[in-house]
């Protein structure tokens, strides 16, 4: 019997070992990780804050995390709204308190839209840091006093007494507050005056509805908040009712037009990345393909080989029992030397072959009758179980021999 191998020497497949691809790749993997840690670093210490300011989540200097911890801690409830249908729902709750920060981030339309809404009895809104738009939509008596009021751009409350009827701020005394309101009346209350203008100022219409208008959240911030009265009069103002709800909409997809176009360009991820990096990536890929290009596979001229070789059939199947004995494969050396034995048994006893297998009950009767022994142990030896050990193996194949040689004696 001749098998063909492939010459010792001239062997084997083209394909690189696992050793040879990690020390062709390693100083590439080696770059791409060091650049990963790079951005990541640079992402890490360069982007802004994960949350917007005064975000009742934000853990952050300018975040307001802390007051509402302080009165969840008192056992207020307290939760956030992000669509404009949610924050109508909660203005028309009674006895609630709803937190608008930086009002003035929605459009013309949206603050005329809620503000026509009838607010709950005995609720109060909070309007933090509004602008001229805000303050016309949902208090028209109430105006900003700018420079050209004669207050100055830094002007503030911090070391001001409340000065003001106001409970809250009576009982929080000093406070740090910004952002200077004219109050158009006797009706509203102003605290904390400076300068002919107030950085708190409530209005209040029937039905004990409650407007709060704080000129700056300075007060409400993580950082701010243990100086003074901060602590003092931000609890007092957003925890006087029995619920406690801050609107937090998405602006960037809020900021639409009453139509529902959209009110300016819509930011991307990509703008978020500077200038310099867009550059910085188009070199490295650059980079990147002039060293593929280096590294990469030439095809050369066609080697010759002197092929096939023949080599002895006692190698093969010597090579092939090792490769079982090493995998502990004892059902698939079974298996062949069944299989082997069958086909030869087969022509002898004048079986036919079918599909490439003899028939087993055809062929395991005709061996009984040529032996005289039972056909189930003929079956068994032919068709059994793989054996469990090695002994057992041999023990089959010395079995298996023995029917062989016992079949073709005269």
């Amino acid at each position: 019997m001749t098998l063909t191998a492939t010459r010792a020497g001239t062997t084997g497949s083209t394909s690189p070992t696992g050793r040879q691809l990690w020390l062709r790749v390693r100083w590439f993997l080696l770059s791409a990780v060091l650049l990963l840690l790079v951005g990541l670093l640079a992402a890490g210490l360069g982007s802004p804050g994960q949350y917007p300011p005064l975000d009742p989540r934000s853990p952050d200097r300018d975040g307001a995390r802390a007051v509402v911890h302080l009165l969840e801690k008192q056992g207020l409830t307290t939760r956030t709204v992000d669509t404009e249908d949610a924050l109508a729902d909660a203005l028309a709750e009674p006895g609630s308190t709803v937190v608008l920060p930086e009002p003035d981030l929605l459009t013309t339309t949206q603050l005329r839209r809620l503000a026509q809404i009838r607010r709950g009895s005995d609720s109060r809104l909070v309007l933090i840091s509004p602008e001229a738009a805000a303050l016309a939509a949902f208090t028209p008596g109430i105006t900003l006093a700018t420079t050209a009021n004669g207050i100055p751009k830094s002007a503030g409350s911090a070391g001001v007494p409340a000065d003001c009827p106001l409970p809250e701020a009576t009982l929080a005394g000093h406070a740090e507050l910004g952002g200077l309101l004219y109050r158009p009346g006797a009706d509203d209350i102003g605290c904390y005056p400076r300068l002919g203008a107030y950085p708190l100022v409530r209005h209040t219409d029937p039905g004990s509805r409650e407007l709060v208008v704080l000129g700056s959240g300075r007060l409400l911030t993580n950082e701010r908040l243990d100086e003074d009265g901060n602590a003092a009069l931000g609890l007092s103002l957003l925890g006087s009712r029995h619920q406690l709800v801050w609107y937090l909409p998405d602006y960037a997809a809020a900021a639409r037009s009453g139509d529902g176009t959209a009110a300016g360009p819509q930011r991307t991820l990509t703008d978020y990345i500077p200038e310099g990096w867009t550059w910085a990536g188009l070199q490295l890929a650059l980079a990147a393909l002039l060293a593929a290009f280096w590294r990469g596979r030439r095809l050369g001229p066609v080697v010759t080989e002197n092929l096939p070789v023949v080599v002895r059939a006692t190698e093969t199947t010597e090579g092939r029992a090792r490769l079982y004995r090493r995998a502990k494969a004892r059902g698939r050396a079974a298996d062949a030397l069944r299989q082997a034995a069958r086909h030869r048994l087969a022509p002898a006893l004048g079986v036919p072959l079918t599909a490439g297998e003899p028939d087993p009950t055809a062929l395991c009767a005709a061996v009984a009758d040529r032996l005289g022994r039972p056909a189930t142990e003929v079956h068994a030896l032919l068709y059994g179980t793989p054996p469990t050990d090695d002994a057992a193996l041999v023990r089959f194949t010395d079995d298996l021999d023995a029917l062989e040689r016992q079949v073709r004696q005269p």
